[in-house]
């Protein structure tokens, strides 16, 4: 862990390289432009490259960003909800409704404009389920929400299955592309940089709180925090965010996992500062991912959520193998 006079830096270095990454995004590709180039189309819009650059580059970038950004706030929400260094945005099934959602509409040939809407009606669907079924008269249980949200999400990924083995072929490999994670054709709304700036003056308003939580719902309630109802809002946060990230982008993993990881062992465990540490290395890391799914292979594409897998299950297993060699 970096020491403390350092960590507002690190904030400020990670702000400059989330700028970097999409600006470095919108000059990489199948047809790569030189520095020249590349200013020179910024100021044209209208020119061969601007319209690559404004139209294509840019806006993926961005997008890349926001959803890379929102997955992992939500990833930090969901490890303090459950007490448990292994949760993710998608384990309580919120991902598998906005799945689910997003391809019957695909199959039903609703306009591509409104999967988004589709995937946060999903999302809510699967939130009241979970909601409904995990609630209880008693204390709060992490352990019982947990164990609804995995259900439910079974349930969600036997009715995606379902609707893949009985969609055309014509079909079958966009809603693939989609499912692994695609920013192919996302598109962000004002409505998704409202969620996202939304979320995170919320969440940041509740890092002391956090804080709190994280030792226990027992301790936090000696200490006078209103667990019950903290706890249901985290989850909402938690599961708007998702929903959102979902909508534009499909699932993409690894994200909301390994970040907040990461960001844990370099500014520590307190979510004043892990919380924008993570939202801005998740969007940085969302934007290098979906870059190099672009060129690896140029010019076919990779969905996304491969290159996230492929680094993150290498990362996932060296941090877990650290912590076993501390004893943790």
């Amino acid at each position: 862990m970096i020491p403390t006079t350092l960590r507002r830096s690190l904030l400020f270095l990670l702000l400059m390289m989330s700028v970097g990454s999409i600006l470095f995004a919108s000059s990489t590709g199948s047809v790569s432009l030189e520095w020249d180039e590349w200013l020179l189309a910024i100021q044209e819009p209208a020119s061969r490259h601007g319209e690559l650059i404004w139209h294509l580059r840019l806006p993926r970038a961005l997008a890349a960003w926001v959803v890379g950004s929102m997955l992992a706030m939500s990833g930090c929400l969901m490890q303090v909800l459950l007490r448990n260094p292994l949760a993710d945005p998608y384990v309580l099934g919120v991902s598998g409704g906005a799945a689910f959602a997003t391809l019957l509409g695909m199959v039903f040939g609703v306009a591509v404009g409104f999967l988004p809407s589709l995937a946060v009606l999903g999302a809510l669907a699967s939130i009241l389920i979970v909601f409904g079924l995990a609630r209880g008269t008693g204390p709060w249980s992490g352990t019982r929400l947990l164990l609804t949200g995995v259900v439910t999400a079974s349930g969600w990924a036997a009715l995606i299955s379902l609707i893949l083995s009985l969609s055309p072929d014509n079909s079958l490999r966009g809603m693939l592309f989609w499912l692994m994670g695609d920013l192919s054709y996302a598109s962000l709304s004002p409505g998704s940089f409202l969620v996202l700036g939304g979320c995170f003056i919320l969440t940041l308003g509740l890092a002391r709180s956090l804080n709190v939580l994280a030792m226990g719902e027992t301790t936090a309630r000696l200490l006078g925090e209103p667990t019950r109802r903290m706890l249901w809002l985290v989850y909402l946060l938690a599961s708007v965010l998702t929903a959102t990230a979902v909508s534009i982008a499909g699932s993409i993993g690894f994200v909301g996992l390994i970040v907040p990881h990461l960001m844990r062992l370099l500014v520590g465990s307190d979510h004043r500062i892990l919380i924008p540490a993570a939202t801005l290395f998740g969007g940085l890391f969302l934007v290098l991912s979906d870059t190099l799914a672009r060129t690896v292979l140029s010019p076919q594409q990779l969905p996304v959520g491969v290159i996230t897998a492929l680094v993150g299950v290498p990362l996932f297993l060296l941090l877990l193998n650290r912590a076993r060699l501390k004893g943790v």
